[in-house]
C-alpha cells in the first residue's frame, strides 16, 4: 500500500488495524477463498461506488500470511447476466474444465443476480470464470449461467470442492430453506444429487452462504467427519438477526446425513456479528489446517454502522476443529498462528489472587490489543475483563459463574443509536469446569473472545469513543485465582 493511500485510509475512526476491512466503501460476506501458488486469494462482496449495500461485485485481495494483504482490483464485475453474487473459488488442478490447455489455473463459481425478463421477480443462477494468471484477470464462461432452477427464488452462494472418493467436484448451494447439492465432471455440467435441511436445525431465516468439509475427531484421521456451514438471513422478530449454524456428519459424495435429531441447533458463534463464513479451498495438506473467515457485522445493522469512508471489515482467520466433549462432538475455534508476528509489547502475571477494588491492569492503555488468560475459579461470581473503557464507557468480557456463561457485555460500550437492538449482552454456556481460559482480541471496534481453547466463541462489534483506551482486570463477590495472564499489543498491519 503506497504512502498517500496509507495516509488516506486505515486510520479513521473505528477502522480496524489487524482485521482486514477494505480500502474503502461496502464489503460484505468473504467469496471465493482459495489458495493458490504461495498466496491467499480473498473475494468479497464489494459495492465500489458506495458505503451501503449495492450492486455487488467481487472485491479482491492477496496475501501470503492471512495477516497481511494487498488490495488488488475487482475480480469480477457486473455483467449482462447481473450482478455477481456470492461464491467460491477452487484451483482445477487436472483442467477437468478444459480451461487451461493441460495445466491448472483458478475456476470462480458465482451466482448470477438479476430479474426475470419484464418482472420484478428476482432470478439468481450459478456461473463461473476462470484465470490464467494466478487470480489477477478473469474471463467468463461463454455458457454462462452453467446452473439454474426457474422455480427457486433464493438459490445462491455455491461453494464447490473436489470429492476425491467419487472423482467429481460437489457443489454445495442454498436454496431457499434447504441446501441442494450438486456434482460435476467439468464444472461446467451439473447434475442434481440431493437436498438437505428440511425439518433440520433452525429456519428462523433464508439459508445461505453453505459450505461442506471433511475433518478429523480430536485429530485422529481414522474418525472423520463431514460438517455443514448453514447461514441465515435476518428476521425482524429475532433478537439475533443474522447468524451461522452448522450441522455434523456424513456425506458420500452424493447425500449429507446428520448425526445429531432434527431439532438439534449448533451456532458457530454466540454474538452477533460472525456471519457468511466460509474456508479456504485449497490450503495444502501439508498445512493440514481448515481455516475459516467470517464478516464481521450483522444483516440487523449493518448498512448502517457508524462508520463513514468504508463500512464492514472480516473476522480474524481461524482454525477450525472437531473435538468431543461431554455434550458430544463440537466445533472449536482458534486463531491462527501467524497473528502471534504482530505482538510488539508484552505484559505478563503470574499467580495472583484477584480481589474487588484491585485493578491488575491500570497501566495499560491500548485499543488493539490480545489477552490469554487462565483462571481458576474460587468464590467469585463473575470475574473477567473490562476493555476500551472511559469515564462513560465499557465493554465487558467476562464469565459468569453461576450461569457456566461466558459473556461480552456491550450495553455501555458506546455508540449504539444507530440501531435500538445493537446495545445487548450476549452469552454462551461452558460446562463447568475448574479452571477457565480468555482468549481475546480487542480491535478498536471489535471483540472476539474463544473461551476455554475455542470451545465458547463470541464475536461483538463496538463503537467505542477512540479515546477509551483503559483495561480492568475486575472481579465481583469474592476473589478468583489468576494462574496466568500474558496481555500483548498488536501492531497494525497497514503501516
Amino acid at each position: 500500500m503506497n504512502n498517500v493511500i496509507e495516509k488516506q485510509n486505515y486510520l479513521e475512526k473505528y477502522r480496524p488495524q489487524y482485521h482486514f476491512s477494505p480500502e474503502s466503501n461496502w464489503m460484505n460476506d468473504p467469496n471465493g477463498m482459495v489458495f493458490y501458488k504461495g498466496e491467499y486469494h480473498l473475494f468479497y462482496q464489494y459495492h465500489p461506488n458506495g458505503t451501503t449495500w449495492g450492486p455487488m461485485h467481487w472485491g479482491h485481495a492477496v496475501s501470503k500470511d492471512l495477516v497481511h494483504w494487498e488490495h488488488l482490483p475487482i475480480g469480477l464485475a457486473p455483467d449482462e447476466h447481473g450482478m455477481i453474487f456470492s461464491g467460491s473459488a477452487v484451483v482445477d488442478w487436472n483442467d477437468t474444465s478444459g480451461f487451461f490447455n493441460g495445466k491448472s489455473g483458478l475456476v470462480s463459481i458465482f451466482t448470477h443476480a438479476d430479474t426475470y425478463p419484464d418482472s420484478n421477480r428476482p432470478r439468481q443462477r450459478q456461473s463461473i470464470a476462470f484465470s490464467k494468471d494466478n487470480g489477477r484477470t478473469w474471463t467468463k464462461y461463454v455458457g454462462n449461467p452453467v446452473l439454474q432452477e426457474e422455480s427457486i427464488i433464493d438459490f445462491r452462494d455455491p461453494k464447490v470442492f473436489w470429492h476425491r472418493d467419487t472423482n467429481r467436484w460437489v457443489m454445495v448451494l442454498a436454496a431457499g430453506q434447504t441446501i441442494r447439492i450438486y456434482t460435476s465432471k467439468n464444472l461446467t455440467s451439473w447434475e442434481f444429487a440431493s437436498e438437505f435441511g428440511e425439518g433440520h436445525g433452525s429456519h428462523d431465516g433464508v439459508w445461505e452462504c453453505p459450505d461442506l468439509f471433511q475433518l478429523p475427531v480430536d485429530g485422529d484421521d481414522n474418525q472423520q467427519k463431514w460438517v455443514l456451514f448453514v447461514s441465515i438471513g435476518e428476521d425482524p422478530s429475532l433478537q439475533e438477526g443474522s447468524r451461522t449454524q452448522y450441522f455434523i456428519g456424513q456425506f458420500d459424495g452424493h447425500s449429507f446425513v446428520n448425526e445429531h435429531s432434527p431439532e438439534t441447533v449448533l451456532w458457530i458463534d454466540h454474538g452477533r456479528d460472525n456471519y457468511a463464513g466460509v474456508c479456504w479451498s485449497d490450503v495444502p495438506v501439508e498445512d493440514g489446517r481448515r481455516i475459516y473467515l467470517g464478516w464481521m457485522s450483522n444483516w440487523r445493522y449493518a448498512n448502517v454502522t457508524p462508520t463513514k469512508e468504508w463500512r464492514s471489515a472480516m473476522t480474524i482467520p481461524r482454525v477450525i476443529s472437531l473435538k468431543r466433549t461431554e455434550e458430544g462432538v463440537r466445533l472449536v475455534q482458534n486463531p491462527i498462528r501467524e497473528l502471534q508476528g504482530l505482538r510488539v509489547e508484552n505484559i505478563s502475571i503470574r499467580n495472583e489472587v484477584v480481589v474487588p477494588g484491585v485493578n491488575l491492569l491500570s497501566n495499560v492503555n491500548s485499543n488493539t490489543f490480545e489477552i490469554i488468560a487462565e483462571f481458576e475459579m474460587s468464590s467469585a461470581a463473575e470475574f473477567g475483563f473490562k476493555v476500551c473503557k472511559g469515564s462513560k464507557e465499557e465493554t465487558i468480557i467476562g464469565y459468569d459463574v453461576k450461569n457456566k456463561n461466558f459473556f461480552v457485555d456491550r450495553t455501555n460500550s458506546g455508540e449504539a443509536s444507530f440501531h435500538d437492538s445493537f446495545a445487548g449482552k450476549h452469552d454462551s454456556n461452558l460446562l463447568s469446569q475448574k479452571m477457565v481460559k480468555f482468549h481475546i482480541f480487542v480491535d478498536r471496534s471489535s471483540i472476539e473472545l474463544f473461551g476455554n481453547n475455542g470451545e465458547s466463541v463470541i464475536t461483538d462489534l463496538i463503537f467505542p469513543n477512540e479515546e477509551n483506551k483503559q483495561m480492568e482486570l475486575f472481579v465481583k463477590n469474592g476473589e478468583v485465582k489468576l494462574h496466568s495472564l500474558e496481555l500483548y499489543i498488536l501492531k497494525s498491519i497497514w503501516r
